[in-house]
C-alpha cells in the first residue's frame, strides 16, 4: 500500500486513504479480522475514486484480494 501511495501520478486524498489503509492493519491492539474488514473497506473506497488511473485502480483490487486472504 504504500509503494502505490508513495507514486508521484497518485491524488493526495488517495495517498492519504492508502497511507490510513495500512496503519489500520499494522495497528496490533485490533482483532486481525476487525484490521482486515477496516482496510478492505478503505481500500474499495479508494477504487472507486473516479482520479486515479485504470492500472492504479487493478493494483489496488489486487492489494485488497491480497489483504482478503489475510483473514483465512
Amino acid at each position: 500500500m504504500r509503494d502505490i501511495a508513495e507514486k508521484n501520478t497518485i491524488p493526495s486524498n488517495v495517498t492519504d486513504m492508502l497511507t490510513e489503509a495500512a496503519e489500520k492493519l499494522e495497528d496490533g491492539e485490533e482483532e486481525l479480522s476487525v484490521r482486515v474488514n477496516t482496510a478492505g473497506s478503505i481500500l474499495d473506497q479508494v477504487s472507486n475514486d473516479p482520479n486515479i488511473k485504470q492500472h492504479t485502480r487493478t493494483e489496488i483490487w489486487n492489494l485488497a484480494s491480497k489483504v482478503e486472504s489475510l483473514e483465512d
